[in-house]
């Protein structure tokens, strides 16, 4: 479930309200083991849901970098790609195999 919440600081255009009420979704759904809840858990789970969304909201608004916004169609490219193959190696990482 938690592999869906992706970085939203720094981005342009900058995170929406929907991305972050999102990421809030999947932490609430990690952390209580419920993809849905129950009627008698649903008023805590929702309530969750949009306490971490004010915090997450509150962080990212006050987090500072001198870093160039990332760009979101190339991050999510990456997100696909590494979906699809895997993350990609840097080549300091690459395993040798040496035999004796």
């Amino acid at each position: 479930m938690c592999r869906n919440i992706r970085p939203l600081f720094n981005f342009e255009p900058p995170v929406t309200e929907e991305e972050v009420r999102a990421a809030s979704l999947q932490f609430v759904r990690k952390i209580s083991g419920f993809s849905k809840p129950s009627k008698v858990n649903e008023a805590a789970f929702l309530a969750a849901v949009e306490d971490i969304a004010e915090v997450a909201t509150r962080l990212l608004r006050s987090l500072e970098t001198n870093a160039p916004p990332r760009n979101r169609e190339e991050e999510a490219a990456k997100a696909r790609a590494a979906e699809r193959y895997g993350p990609q190696r840097r080549s300091t990482e690459t395993a040798h195999t040496h035999v004796h």
